[in-house]
């Protein structure tokens, strides 16, 4: 893993477009490549034109690297001494605070107690890393002002096929783990399950155990969310899959590559998730975010017939 340092220039920023997803209305973001380097982040698509890539000679689509900046904390020190209008900020949305690359500056656990020193704050953690139960002590203290998240990308019998796509990730059970732990020391936790991939977490069967699992945490909130179609994400996913000898799988991500085979999956996923929630939970914890651009104008209609749970994104 090739890890740079780069000088950013935010901290603590207004974030719309996460506010309409109803995650935050602020985000802290420690870098703007995630040592983690799931193979299907949308985040090269997103920050494609970011300098950081250019000063740093890599490639926003690469994988093998990563890019961080330490010095964040200087940032979100001052800004979350100096907004007045304060709220909830995620951390993080695109990068990672509990990545390796972060681990080893210690910055989610420092960016967390910075933010929550100032008493008008609260803070969603989103993390793939398990070293975030690290920090529990430190949640502990202000138990009512974070909501812990582990992002969960399938049920734990997949996890060989999710180590391929999620090389540096902590196992799914690991991750699970962890988010029972917070449910048993009484901290609040919300479920991710984004992104459900085809093939690999999105028959009902698979939904079924993901949502008995979040019911069973005690959740505020379930989030869930198709794969991203931008970027080279999927086809880096179904040829690593192809190497691997995941044939089957490889075939499913193959089939939504296609506007017509994306827009089938992500019609079914809702459909998967709604009845899953609806058996186990509570529908009015759903946010399923969506954008709608790429769904065709009969799966289109068909969720809009019943889109409980659906947060509609993109342009009006």
């Amino acid at each position: 893993m090739r890890n740079h340092i780069y000088p950013m220039k935010s901290g603590i920023s207004r974030t719309p477009e996460f506010e309409r997803k109803q995650l935050c209305s602020f985000s802290v973001n420690i870098g703007v490549k995630c040592g983690h380097d799931c193979l299907y982040c949308s985040t090269g698509a997103m920050l494609r034109m970011h300098p950081a890539f250019k000063a740093c000679k890599e490639n926003p689509f690469g994988h093998g690297f990563s890019i961080c900046d330490p010095t964040v904390l200087e940032r979100v020190a001052k800004d979350a001494k100096r907004i007045k209008k304060q709220g909830l900020v995620q951390l993080c949305t695109t990068t990672d605070a509990w990545s390796p690359e972060a681990k080893q500056h210690n910055l989610g656990r420092k960016c967390l107690k910075t933010i929550l020193d100032e008493p008008g704050w609260t803070v969603r953690i989103l993390t793939k890393n398990m070293s975030v139960i690290d920090d529990f002590d430190l949640i502990e203290k202000y138990r009512d002002r974070v909501l812990v998240g582990l992002s969960i990308t399938a049920p734990p019998d997949k996890d060989d096929v999710i180590n391929i796509l999620e090389p540096n990730v902590s196992p799914i059970h690991d991750r699970m783990l962890a988010l029972v732990e917070a449910a048993a020391r009484g901290f609040r936790t919300y479920a991710m399950f984004c992104p459900l991939m085809p093939g690999i977490a999105n028959s009902p069967e698979q939904i079924d155990r993901l949502i008995r699992f979040a019911a069973d945490c005690k959740v505020e909130e379930i989030f869930v969310e198709p794969v991203n179609p931008r970027g080279p994400g999927l086809k880096d996913c179904q040829q690593a899959l192809e190497l691997w000898g995941y044939s089957k799988e490889a075939e499913a991500i193959g089939n939504i590559r296609t506007k017509t085979g994306w827009s089938n999956y992500t019609r079914n996923l809702i459909t998967n998730v709604q009845s899953s929630i609806r058996k186990h939970s509570d529908i009015q914890k759903l946010r399923f975010l969506l954008y709608p651009s790429r769904l065709l104008p009969a799966d289109l209609t068909a969720i809009k017939k019943d889109d409980e749970g659906v947060i509609w994104l993109g342009k009006k």
